[in-house]
């Protein structure tokens, strides 16, 4: 039977209706979305609206850090924080980016109580960095020191010969891009460089003497690369207390803060944002349209950026 004129204009009018009320329930969900990723960016960022002690974590190979280094300037900006914790779990890296954390840090503990807490490790420039803070404590297993500079760099001129392959080269002067992996060391370039590693060494030395009140005489003879355990660090001055966040926590009460303050960890840029501008989120996104990038993630997890170091290194090598 042919519908009338006045079921027609009904059934538009249902439609309409449905139509406004579906796009009101998406708009709502999404607003909800936006706002549940706005609460949690605001207490990434540190529970900004509360008092609180800051924790900042600290791993892997180190090198020249801009982001982590904005992420301290702000904690050391901001009224609400009212100690912070470092927790370091890292081999070292190059000396150029644990000096630059090490500055920003000393930055925050002239403003805020700064506390070390290491984890598994903090040798070489992960010491440096945990010598900024005005406490450190480790686990009686964690290994702390391996105090020293480094450069490291391959001969390959023995495969070169098997090959057949021979460098062709004109240089401005002897010492010019020097040393080459290309040829034998001689003892000038042996010299050039070491007296390269020998300042940086003796400034790394220095921080040492000075953070950890020791003679130069003192740290000088801490500083041979040799590293120590938790409990050997208290008994040589390296470190001042057994323990993890509990004690840290305990140390930063001595200091005037509230024991009973939250810890709230201040992450990175990349996982601080909304899950949905997260780089987990890109990367869900690039996976479910075949697009795939993670590359950069397994050579990072396979420790692989540390064959790549430019520049001086204060590193430990298991």
């Amino acid at each position: 039977m042919a519908l009338r004129a006045d079921d027609l204009i009904d059934r538009r009018r249902l439609r309409r209706k449905l139509t406004f009320w579906r796009v009101a329930a998406i708009g709502i969900v999404a607003l909800g979305v936006i706002a549940l990723s706005a609460w949690f960016y605001r207490d990434d960022l540190g529970g900004s609206a509360v008092d609180h002690i800051a924790k900042v974590r600290i791993e892997g190979t180190i090198t020249e850090d801009e982001e982590l280094i904005k992420r301290l300037e702000d904690i050391r900006k901001s009224s609400k924080v009212k100690g912070v914790i470092l927790a370091i779990d890292s081999p070292g890296g190059t000396t150029v980016g644990g000096e630059s954390i090490y500055e920003e840090v000393r930055k925050v503990a002239a403003d805020k109580p700064v506390v070390a807490e290491v984890g598994t490790l903090a040798a070489s420039a992960g010491y440096m960095i945990a010598s900024a803070a005005d406490h450190i404590v480790a686990r009686k297993t964690s290994i702390v020191g391996s105090i020293g500079v480094l450069i490291q760099y391959p001969d390959v001129s023995g495969l070169m010969d098997k090959l057949g392959i021979k460098l062709e080269e004109v240089k401005s002067s002897p010492l010019k891009a020097s040393p080459s992996p290309f040829k034998p060391t001689n003892d000038d370039e042996r010299a050039m460089v070491r007296k390269l590693i020998l300042d940086s060494y003796d400034w790394f030395v220095g921080i040492v003497a000075e953070r950890r009140k020791m003679t130069h005489e003192q740290a000088l003879a801490l500083a041979d690369g040799s590293i120590f355990t938790g409990r050997q660090g208290v008994a040589n001055g390296l470190i001042d207390a057994v323990g993890g966040e509990t004690e840290a926590i305990d140390w930063l009460a001595t200091k005037g803060v509230d024991a009973k303050l939250k810890v709230v960890e201040w992450k990175d840029t990349e996982r601080r944002g909304s899950f949905l501008w997260s780089k987990a989120m890109v990367k869900t996104l690039g996976s479910a349209l075949g697009l795939p990038d993670y590359s950069s993630d397994v050579i990072h997890e396979l420790g692989a950026d540390r064959l790549f170091l430019d520049g001086l290194v204060s590193v430990w090598h298991p």
